[in-house]
């Protein structure tokens, strides 16, 4: 019975999908080696800055922690999934609100998750079926990466 348990919350939290990582997704070279390895739409958001998916994906999760007792830490969070040179580390924040590091790193973790299922809508939103999302978002970052 345990087993059973243990295998249906494994389903429960997407075991059998294929993982996509997302780290260090913002870094690339050349817009020539990602036209030649994504499809149109994602092609132009790419050339046109890859900032605009997180932009979108940003903009959204600030939208969605307005409101909340959590918003100040939320926005710090935020900043961590950016790109920007001065970005404090989870020590710090965790000292900024007078929290553990492992409390700061697992809000961090939650935010990173809700940043995969923005990102994932945003991908939704350039593809014809939701068959090819996936697809999508291993060209995206492959692209990205190269």
């Amino acid at each position: 019975m345990a087993n059973e348990r243990r295998d249906a919350a494994a389903i429960k939290r997407g075991g059998g999908r294929a993982l996509i990582p997302l780290d260090g997704i913002e870094s690339y070279d050349s817009a020539s080696s990602i036209a030649a390895t994504c499809s149109a739409p994602i092609c132009f958001m790419i050339a046109a800055g890859p900032s605009l998916y997180s932009t979108g994906c940003s903009a959204r999760l600030r939208e969605e922690s307005q409101g909340s007792a959590n918003a100040p830490l939320l926005e710090r969070l935020n900043i961590l999934l950016s790109d920007e040179p001065d970005r404090p580390s989870q020590a710090e924040i965790a000292r900024e609100f007078g929290m553990t590091e492992n409390a700061v790193k697992q809000a961090f973790h939650r935010l990173r998750q809700r940043y995969r299922q923005l990102l994932r809508e945003e991908v939704a939103h350039t593809v014809a079926t939701p068959a090819e999302i996936e697809d999508e978002l291993r060209h995206l970052i492959a692209a990205l990466r190269s």
